[in-house]
């Protein structure tokens, strides 16, 4: 074989072994290299469906499976997300499919009943992710060893609970979260607490900030304040939520180091951020 020939053919090998062993060593990455444009889309690189799961499965209130449609990439990571007093899924559902193109399985549900405290909720939480995990007709596209928990105001401090009871979720992220507690220092899950700055039915100073605050040092954090943002925030399309949270989530979720340059160094003070802090860097 005459040296020109071997050339191209060692060049591929290089190629080869290069890729592979950028895929060996995360197998959990899904999609292309993320960029600021890609991250604050409404939709991201997977084409979505979704399915419904009844009430009557027992143990929450049913919801709506929004999950990327083709298999090619293997099995996701999956997230539930819980509305807050008295509030449906549809009041978080704007966050379904755009999570989900992001190549997650996302599950927003409905609670038993509307007016469900934080602690109810955040057994539903639970509930919901054994049901993705083990009964629903999208598990065998699910990683049960990478899930996370979200939620809006009740729903968020039910996220707060359902992290401390479950250490062995990958991320948790209480969104305008309320909750009676104001000390979690047990928690042992990366933890994106989302405040707003106008909010006066969780008022960050009595909610978000101290969550943050009480949350261990030497666990991944985050602190995002909306800028002049209202307790309800969260209940329609918001970019900023959406960036900082596919961020977070790719990052513990799905180990991918890729989005780390969105979350450290923490961005600073903008029109749309109050404040943000974080313990960067991540371990």
């Amino acid at each position: 074989m005459q040296l020109r020939t071997l050339i191209p053919i060692a060049l591929s090998l290089v190629l080869v072994t290069g890729t592979e062993a950028r895929a060996a060593d995360n197998p959990y990455e899904r999609g292309p290299a993320p960029t600021n444009s890609s991250i604050e889309a409404t939709r991201g690189s997977f084409a979505v469906s979704e399915t419904s799961v009844s009430s009557l499965v027992g143990g929450f209130g049913g919801g709506t499976i929004y999950y990327p449609t083709s298999t090619s990439a293997g099995t996701f990571g999956a997230l539930v997300i819980s509305p807050g007093y008295t509030g449906t899924q549809s009041s978080i559902s704007w966050l379904g499919p755009r999570l989900a193109s992001q190549g997650f399985v996302i599950f927003t549900i409905d609670t038993n009943t509307i007016y469900d405290q934080p602690d109810s909720r955040a057994s539903q939480l639970l509930a919901a992710l054994d049901y993705l995990t083990q009964q629903s007709t999208v598990r065998t596209r699910v990683d049960s060893s990478r899930l996370g928990v979200m939620g809006h105001s009740m729903g968020g401090g039910g996220t707060l609970r359902a992290a401390s009871q479950r250490p062995a979720l990958q991320a948790a992220i209480p969104l305008t979260g309320w909750h009676t507690t104001k000390n979690w220092s047990s928690v042992r899950v990366p933890t994106l607490v989302v405040g707003a700055e106008s909010d006066s039915v969780a008022p960050v100073s009595s909610h978000s900030e101290p969550f943050y605050t009480s949350l261990p040092s030497t666990l991944d954090k985050a602190y995002l304040e909306l800028n002049n943002a209202s307790h309800f925030a969260p209940n329609s399309s918001n970019t900023t939520i959406a960036k900082y949270s596919i961020s977070w989530l790719k990052r513990f979720i799905d180990n991918d180091t890729r989005y780390e340059q969105f979350l450290c160094p923490a961005p600073g003070r903008s029109t749309l951020i109050e404040e943000y802090r974080d313990t960067c860097p991540h371990s």
